[in-house]
């Protein structure tokens, strides 16, 4: 049940990410969740996209440096503890998390968060025996 996820890595300077945007704008590719982190020099923007092909592409075309990565992601409860809970399962069966972003939050209810793992087959088995919800590709795409 994992989801692709593109990584653009790129220039810190003015206009670049509005150059990035703009590319799949033009190409008719619609952003669902994004994350960038930064230094002072470059820039990683971490995104799910509605086509993770014709993204791959279409910025490569333009000369960005674009790579793929499966990422998790789970609803974890919006209270406080939620978030820990699901970490402790990970720390609990010996899962490093690379990183993480929520992308989509309903006050009240449930965080989406993707998480990039280690071992993203054996998180996913933890987080199921925990019944912990997973969210598919289909369905990041349809929020």
């Amino acid at each position: 049940m994992y989801i692709d996820q593109i990584s653009v890595f790129m220039e810190n300077k003015k206009g670049r990410l509005a150059s990035l945007t703009r590319i799949l704008a033009k190409n008719g590719i619609d952003l669902v969740a994004l994350s960038i982190a930064d230094t002072a020099d470059y820039g990683i923007m971490r995104a799910i996209v509605k086509d993770t092909a014709k993204a791959e592409q279409v910025l490569r075309d333009a000369g960005f440096m674009v790579s793929k990565t499966e990422v998790i992601g789970v609803v974890v409860p919006d209270t406080p503890g939620g978030l820990a809970d699901v970490l402790q399962i990970f720390t609990d069966g010996n899962i490093s998390v690379e990183y993480l972003y929520s992308f989509v939050h309903t006050q009240g209810k449930n965080a989406l968060i993707m998480f990039k793992v280690d071992d993203c087959q054996k998180a996913e088995e933890l987080l199921m025996e925990n019944k912990i919800e997973l969210i598919t590709r289909q369905q990041v795409e349809n929020l």
